[in-house]
């Protein structure tokens, strides 16, 4: 098929595009930090200095000097053409390339995407007139704004309802919607379920959790994994959560089921999102901090709530610095969240969320009980215990502040608990010959910077940032070079929400713009910045550049007073640019 590839398009397919995934089935990633490190593809090195960062969706080879996005390793690890590379991702994601032109005016976006929306759809129709699962959610307390807020539905008792509706079965089968016969043929996943969509952080429905009304064994039945739908990286209701707030979330409670995500969010908590059956992974904590500072994870009381809130404690570990918190909330015997909060009401549930256990406090209570503090043996004992936990944290104000909890409850010196543990691994141990790692350390940005680019640099590092810039008709009118470059950034993460840097990489493939975009990533993987000091520096740039601005005015007007008297309404005008030197360029 000939005819150009539309821009939306290659936006959508990396939106779409995990290059953690496309690499790790070509590279042996391992783990650095935030990032993935290996030996480079392209070079004969020994030592890793090939890293990819899922937060950029790009990944930065220091030994070759080659960077770039999914389709970018594609073309340059699997010597594919530009066309080639997207039509590969394309495969991958279910999704058929569209053209511009080229005697093909119609665009093409059939795909797995289109038939889980579809399904929903289908599925939402269906609950109007399914008397039994109205009755069942009417039972279990939900209203008809909440369910459709959440698009809930239902799958008719049937083992072709939703393969009639669908016609054709090939993306349905690709999006786990449908089944194969061995004899031929296909027949519905879901049937006899109320349905709960899985939307993916941009809304899109990426597949389904579905909750038996009959006596099936298998109580809820989520959809399979496919490239579309991952249960470790994907969460309920976080999308939902999201749409909520008005502005950052205060938290995000992690609970266990559906329903409790639904019952919360009807009774005034929306900021509740659940695990697809699987324990919390390090994706899922990626996807809630990129959310919230705070994550509350919520379980039962019991022996096996507690085993579970451990294992996510031991997933958090790594993940928590001075700008993130974890804590751990257990509920009385015999309640779930949604339970609960229809027996007290949402204030109490608030306040319950508010008394719950720290990070710190649930490490030490849980290990305190395997030990007699009362014996030197078992203080001995603790301190090895606690060892390996706090080898995960992170150097800084919590670990340090772990350790003195840990000396005062075994009586062991701090001094003496700080020698047995490893010395915390630098972001870039191990990386030699330039290949530094995609750490979030800060380093002075020196002087040598111009704020534009400085400016550039960091809403690469947090295109989220762009939402929070105002007075952008203000900052055109500064007179620095480059202005203009960083106000299309701003205006092309407004336009795409959900973009990464990546995203803007390829817009401005082949520019002299994505030219310059491509070496002020490179020199960010070089030289990282601060994610504690991120936000605050954008800012401070920002208002560098529009002081900037009042004062070129400011000094005009007075330069054009010692030529003439000024009108009233200039005089105002000084005065007015004077009070605004100080008003906030970020909201």
């Amino acid at each position: 098929m000939s005819g150009r590839i539309p821009e939306a398009f290659i936006h959508d397919l990396l939106a779409r595009t995990d290059i953690v995934e496309i690499i790790g089935a070509r590279l042996d990633l391992k783990r650095a930090g935030k990032e993935y490190k290996a030996r480079s593809p392209f070079t004969n090195e020994k030592s890793p200095s090939f890293f990819v960062s899922p937060q950029k969706q790009m990944f930065f080879c220091f030994s070759s000097g080659k960077n770039g996005t999914a389709i970018s390793f594609l073309m340059e690890y699997d010597r594919l053409s530009f066309v080639e590379a997207v039509e590969e991702l394309a495969q991958r994601a279910g999704v058929e390339v569209p053209r511009e032109g080229g005697g093909h005016d119609r665009v093409v976006m059939d795909g797995p995407l289109d038939a889980l929306a579809a399904a929903q759809r289908f599925f939402r129709d269906q609950l109007r007139s399914a008397q039994g699962a109205i009755d069942y959610l009417k039972k279990r307390g939900v209203n008809g704004e909440i369910a459709k807020t959440f698009g809930i539905g239902f799958a008719p008792e049937s083992w072709d309802a939703l393969t009639s509706f669908l016609k054709e079965p090939k993306h349905a089968l690709e999006a786990g919607l449908l089944i194969q016969r061995e004899s031929g043929g296909v027949y519905d996943r879901f049937r006899n379920r109320v349905m709960f969509p899985i939307r993916d952080s941009r809304g899109r429905v990426i597949g389904f959790g579905g909750r038996t009304l009959a006596n099936d064994p298998a109580k809820y039945l989520n959809s399979p994994e496919t490239p579309l739908f991952h249960k470790g990286r994907n969460l309920y209701g976080l999308y939902e959560a999201r749409q909520s707030a008005k502005s950052n979330l205060p938290y995000l409670l992690v609970v266990e089921g559906y329903m409790d995500v639904v019952m919360l969010a009807q009774h005034g908590i929306p900021e509740a999102v659940a695990t697809l059956g699987t324990a919390t992974t390090r994706e899922h904590l990626g996807l809630l901090f990129k959310a919230t500072s705070k994550v509350v994870f919520c379980f039962d009381g019991d022996r096996a709530g507690r085993a579970a809130a451990w294992r996510a404690l031991e997933q958090a570990l790594p993940e928590i610095d001075g700008t993130r918190e974890c804590v751990f909330m257990f509920l009385p015997d015999g309640h779930d969240p949604d339970t609960l909060v229809q027996q007290i009401g949402a204030e109490a549930f608030r306040r319950l969320v508010g008394e719950a256990q720290t990070l710190s406090q649930f490490l030490f209570g849980e290990l305190a009980r395997q030990v007699s503090l009362a014996s030197m043996d078992g203080r001995a004992k603790l301190a090895a215990l606690a060892r390996p936990h706090l080898e995960k944290l992170r150097d800084g104000p919590l670990r340090s502040l772990m350790l003195d909890e840990l000396a005062r409850l075994t009586r062991v010196a701090r001094a003496d608990l700080e020698s047995m543990l490893k010395p915390v691994a630098a972001p870039d141990e191990g990386a030699q010959d330039g290949g530094e790692a995609l750490s979030t350390r800060h380093r002075p940005s020196g002087g040598a910077n111009r704020p534009v680019r400085r400016a550039m640099q960091l809403l690469l590092e947090d295109p989220r940032m762009a939402d929070r810039v105002s007075h952008l008709e203000l900052l055109a009118q500064a007179d620095v070079p480059g202005i203009e470059v960083l106000l299309e950034a701003i205006d092309f993460f407004h336009a795409h929400p959900e973009a990464t840097a990546a995203h803007l990489l390829e817009f401005w493939r082949d520019t002299p713009k994505g030219r310059g975009v491509e070496r002020l990533l490179q020199r960010g993987a070089e030289d990282p910045i601060g994610e504690g000091t991120l936000e605050r520096e954008f800012q401070d740039t920002l208002t560098m550049m529009g002081q900037k601005v009042f004062r070129a005015r400011i000094q005009h007007l007075l330069t054009e007073g010692r030529l003439r008297p000024l009108t009233d309404a200039e005089s105002r005008e000084i005065n007015a640019l004077q009070n605004r030197r100080a008003i906030p360029w970020t909201r």
